[in-house]
């Protein structure tokens, strides 16, 4: 086992997954927050999280919104349309249950636009692929934390909630399920795999010198940090000698002592949201 601990080493975020809602004509203009909910304490059982869905906390504040942004900027998220799963109440463009296996979706209050795209389908690329989906719901940015929203928070202004069906088109492993988020800051999809990961698979990027000629692909690391460790996965090589192209996405080469992390790592090591960004580490070879 070889070790770096000798090295000062900055850990920087890396957000390596792409999805793009394709089909969306979503209207021109800013898109801000309507008003504030406050959260109450579900039920005993009432609130679902079959697919990682938070249920609301009490006394805690809740952003609504009426709009959804112009820029696109997309995440896919996972929901059960099936009865007694965890999209509550049967879809209200047709009030009907949905089975998993059927590609259908929900899309945040102002991309359903009043319902005037209900029942109509839409195309999701991601992962190398695309699917096509059915819209049948609202994942509504108004209301929350109650019975019809099965106590669970106002959705995100930016969602297109999604049926298993669609997360399987799109080839991710079920284990990978949850969160996709379109325009990561990584560029192109990983040198290692040629694919782009989600932001809760623990992976980094190593600058070149460490990458060593692809010698380290898909290998994992130990990161220590914050009095916390973490493995990780090195998919992608943070390039010390090439950049601003867009093929780096503009950004500068990479320092000659980085490693560039999904935000896994670092809720693994326990770093609030507010402080990601850089953080002396040290690693080793798995």
């Amino acid at each position: 086992m070889k070790t770096f601990s000798s090295h000062y080493i900055v850990l920087v975020v890396l957000v390596l997954t792409t999805i793009v809602i394709s089909s969306l004509e979503v209207e021109a203009g800013t898109c801000k927050p309507s008003g504030k909910i406050k959260g109450i304490k579900p039920p005993q059982g009432k609130c679902k999280k079959g697919f990682n869905s938070d249920c609301c906390k009490p006394g805690e504040s809740y952003t609504t919104y009426k709009c959804s942004p112009s820029n696109r900027r997309t995440v896919l998220t996972t929901n059960s349309f099936e009865k007694g799963g965890d999209g509550g109440g049967p879809s209200e463009c047709d009030n009907q249950y949905h089975s998993d296996d059927t590609p259908v979706v929900a899309l945040s209050t102002g991309w359903y636009n009043n319902g005037s795209r209900c029942l109509h389908k839409i195309i999701v690329k991601g992962n190398g692929r695309s699917a096509v989906a059915k819209v049948v719901d609202e994942c509504d940015s108004t209301m929350g934390c109650d019975g019809d929203h099965d106590y669970q928070p106002p959705c995100p202004h930016n969602i297109v909630d999604a049926s298993p069906a669609v997360w399987k088109a799109l080839g991710v492993p079920r284990e990978n399920w949850g969160n996709l988020d379109e325009g990561g800051d990584g560029g192109g999809p990983s040198a290692c795999d040629n694919r782009y990961h989600p932001n809760n698979t623990p992976v980094v990027a190593l600058s070149t010198g460490w990458f060593n000629n692809r010698k380290r692909c898909l290998r994992k690391i130990t990161i220590k940090g914050n009095g916390r460790s973490v493995m990780a996965k090195v998919v992608d090589e943070c390039d010390s000698a090439m950049g601003c192209d867009k093929e780096h996405a503009y950004q500068p080469p990479c320092r000659n002592n980085i490693v560039d992390a999904s935000p896994a790592v670092w809720k693994a090591l326990g770093v609030p949201r507010a402080k990601w960004g850089n953080l002396a580490i040290t690693w080793s070879d798995a």
